[in-house]
């Protein structure tokens, strides 16, 4: 990955103020990141997993995950606000993989919609029954339905440290039952709608993380980050959907999957930074990514 990617580009009229795993953050020069109206969000093309940014990047990730959200920003507008302003008033040498956007003040909680049972929610069901504090029925399996989908929360972690899943009675305490009764059902709205229009394109969407924050001019709760990308969702094909088994998938589980193996040599609890990705691992993912931008959007990438 070249060196403009893992560094944060300098960028005329703006200054860069974050560097998170996988995007980096800007505000107007001279202006602060806690006040700033507007911001600037670049998507790299770094991938993460398991709270590690990995080596190489991803060729032509971040231009993917730029258009996929635009794609859905698009789709759920009449739904509930979203932070895009425009997605070309940006400086030209990030333009494809930057938008501008509305200042938020994020709620620190990731916004879990599941509509499968699959991953953490699967480990928390066979420990105990249960998912996100929601009893369900005996006998599930790997990828089973769930119908409705259920509203999970998690903490949102800071740097080096590792989300949790809570309760949404859990959620309740510690940011107030109605604020978390809205993120709900706003979360499960814009899955359902979402997980509608992907089955048209013959994809499951299995669950996906949504963040929100409040609007520095209005208030308003408003959906902000990425949304339903090969990073925050599991997209699986609907023709090889098998239950009780894990499913073939157009994300980034395949990157989890090969680093969980005993052919990376890596364990999740480790202290040692996971190892590089091989070419075969990076040109696999880029082509998961392609497929998912190109069967949900409907044109060629």
């Amino acid at each position: 990955m070249s060196a403009a990617l893992i560094e944060a580009p300098a960028l005329e009229g703006w200054d860069h103020a974050v560097t998170g795993k996988v995007r980096e953050l800007y505000v107007p020069a001279g202006e602060d990141v806690s006040t700033a109206q507007e911001v600037l969000v670049l998507a790299t093309d770094r991938i993460s997993a398991y709270d590690h940014s990995l080596q190489p990047g991803i060729p032509d990730k971040g231009r993917l995950l730029t258009g996929i959200s635009l794609f859905w920003f698009e789709q759920l507008a009449d739904l509930l606000p979203h932070h895009v302003l425009s997605a070309t008033d940006v400086p030209e040498q990030v333009a494809g993989r930057a938008l501008r956007c509305r200042g938020l003040d994020m709620v620190p909680l990731e916004c879990i919609a599941r509509g499968y049972l699959t991953g953490s929610g699967l480990a928390d069901y066979r420990a105990g029954g249960s998912v996100g504090g929601h009893v369900l029925p005996a006998g599930l399996r790997e990828a089973s339905r769930l119908d409705p989908a259920i509203f999970t929360p998690s903490t949102k972690a800071g740097p080096g440290e590792h989300d949790e899943n809570i309760t949404v009675a859990e959620a309740g305490d510690r940011l107030g039952e109605e604020l978390v009764a809205e993120l709900g059902s706003l979360t499960l709205a814009v899955y359902e709608r979402a997980r509608s229009l992907a089955a048209e394109r013959g994809i499951l969407l299995a669950d996906t993380k949504l963040e929100f924050g409040r609007s520095r001019t209005d208030g308003a709760l408003t959906l902000g980050d990425e949304v339903l990308t090969p990073d925050s969702s599991r997209f699986w094909s609907a023709e090889s959907y098998r239950e009780g088994a894990a499913q073939p998938s157009l994300d980034k589980q395949y990157v989890r999957d090969w680093l969980t193996s005993r052919a990376s040599g890596w364990h999740k609890g480790s202290s040692t930074p996971p190892p590089e990705l091989p070419a075969e691992v990076v040109e696999q993912t880029r082509a998961r990514y392609v497929e998912a931008y190109e069967r949900l959007t409907g044109t060629s990438f």
